[in-house]
């Protein structure tokens, strides 16, 4: 896989304004990174599917799930094998210490006991001992009439709380609807819809599965799902990392 030498992406990674993102995290569980990823890297992951995908991905992929199958939406996606394509290992390395400190925090508001070690590398031996060991970045793809079911990305035991997503494709050119949503459901309030606007190389770091919410009386937590709403016409290709390996 020929992609951008390792310091271009970490050096765009450290460039980030993070405690925007943060700000943004803490007021509605997603943030933008606008162009993290650029156009040529984003080609070049997005053909790995055609790659390798429907055939069952040989040495980059470990499985492939057609979605209709188990009730997921329409649509289908891979997972990668262990080693990742660097691009996305030295991605996945390089975001996890600037989301920890984040996630430390929000489980401390919101009274849970796990604390995320600074390094991916540690917090990946704790998944290991726990037997979560299947690599979770996964490569995803859709076409005309496709979509993903609101869903969470619970693997196992120890669960990141944060996870990344970046769109390969450009909205309006190479496809047409097929935005991601996100839904937030709060105690006794009715659940609240999101429409996350992304472009081709934009990456969006969301909550994984809940998120502290600061009320009247203290902070609370509120549940979110994530989704892929029906396109319309076209073909999408979105690249997940995930923190934590699976069982």
């Amino acid at each position: 896989m020929t992609t951008a030498p390792v310091e271009d992406i970490t050096a765009r990674i450290a460039a980030v304004d993070w405690e925007a993102v943060a700000a943004d995290l803490d007021q509605q569980g997603w943030a933008v990174i606008p162009g993290l990823f650029a156009g040529p890297e984003c080609d070049v992951i997005a053909r790995l599917y055609a790659a390798g995908g429907a055939a069952g991905g040989g040495e980059t992929f470990r499985s492939h799930v057609i979605m209709a199958r188990h009730g997921f939406g329409q649509g289908e996606y891979c997972y990668f094998a262990y080693p990742l394509p660097a691009l996305i290992q030295d991605a996945r390395t390089a975001i996890y210490p600037r989301l920890a400190p984040i996630a430390n925090r929000w489980n401390e508001r919101m009274g849970a006991e796990p604390r995320f070690p600074d390094s991916h590398a540690e917090f990946l031996d704790r998944c290991h001992a726990a037997g979560q060991k299947r690599p979770t970045p996964l490569l995803l793809q859709y076409g005309a009439g496709d979509y993903n079911c609101l869903h969470q990305d619970l693997y196992g035991e120890h669960v990141f709380p944060l996870q990344v997503a970046v769109l390969l494709s450009q909205p309006r050119e190479d496809f047409d609807g097929g935005e991601f949503v996100m839904t937030e459901q709060r105690p006794r309030m009715q659940t609240r819809p999101m429409v996350v606007p992304l472009n081709k190389g934009d990456a969006v770091v969301f909550a994984v599965n809940s998120r502290p919410h600061r009320g009247t009386r203290g902070d609370y937590r509120v549940t979110l799902r994530h989704g892929v709403s029906k396109l319309r016409e076209g073909r999408r290709h979105t690249l997940g990392i995930i923190f934590h390996d699976a069982t």
